[in-house]
């Protein structure tokens, strides 16, 4: 969490890959290895685990979810340390995210016998969920400068940065805009004015990060080996009314 001052650092609960994600980024420093070969690793990584869920390997899933989550942070980490951020592996990212996502509760809904609405809205909230925690963490991270790809708004097509080309921006920004429009649109239309609030306070920041994608991951994972698999769908459609009662308490206290 370097992009952030001392003091407003808050206990990321889906952040919980990145002691390993630096280990493996400083591995990869001097090779040639780019932050869109470890983008990659992960959409692999992924796609195993959802085979895994289908073959009833279940630990195995597990695994490689969790692979998936550390090697997301390892490739921010890498680009980091090599200085070389992109906005196409940014997009690039962010666009795999939710196409895996995805795939892993239609997976979950050809294995169980829950309705293909139920898991369309379990997905639309695990979606809303990570757009909300994405928003105030880009809000928190801007109001220090710590940033340099991350906008709180995706409203314009960026200009590429040293090393990218625009044509890949371009093709990655419109692919991001059809997949995660309606959700910025909608977290936006719920909270506009969070920008122009105080500070989120460590604790607030802690508990919206059981939104991160990571931290669903570990969720997921958790149900996987316990062996109920039933259970994902439902808990993610109850725990995505958690999203009002974050906003509420943003707007009311801060």
């Amino acid at each position: 969490m370097s992009k952030i001052p001392k003091k407003h650092q808050f206990i990321d609960l889906s952040d919980y890959g990145r002691p390993i994600a630096k280990i493996i980024a400083n591995t990869l420093k001097n090779t040639s290895f780019t932050p869109i070969h470890v983008t990659i690793a992960f959409v692999v990584s992924g796609f195993i685990g959802v085979f895994c869920i289908v073959k009833g390997y279940y630990w195995l899933a597990a695994f490689f979810f969790i692979l998936k989550s550390i090697l997301d942070a390892a490739d921010g980490e890498l680009a980091r340390i090599k200085e070389t951020p992109s906005y196409t592996g940014r997009f690039l990212d962010s666009v795999s995210d939710i196409i895996l996502n995805f795939i892993i509760f239609i997976t979950l809904w050809q294995l169980t016998e829950i309705s293909i609405w139920w898991t369309l809205l379990a997905f639309f909230g695990i979606q809303l969920q990570g757009t909300l925690y994405n928003y105030y963490y880009v809000i928190l991270r801007n109001r220090f400068e710590g940033d340099t790809t991350s906008r709180i708004f995706e409203n314009s097509t960026p200009i590429a940065l040293t090393g990218e080309k625009q044509k890949h921006v371009n093709t990655l920004y419109f692919i991001y805009k059809a997949l995660y429009g309606i959700f910025d649109e909608i977290i936006y239309a719920l909270d506009r004015n969070a920008p122009k609030g105080k500070p989120f306070p460590n604790w607030l920041m802690s508990l919206v990060s059981t939104f991160g994608l990571g931290f669903q991951l570990l969720i997921i994972s958790l149900f996987l080996v316990l062996g109920i698999k039933e259970i994902i769908i439902p808990f993610f459609i109850a725990y995505s009314g958690m999203i009002f009662v974050f906003i509420l308490i943003r707007k009311v206290f801060y």
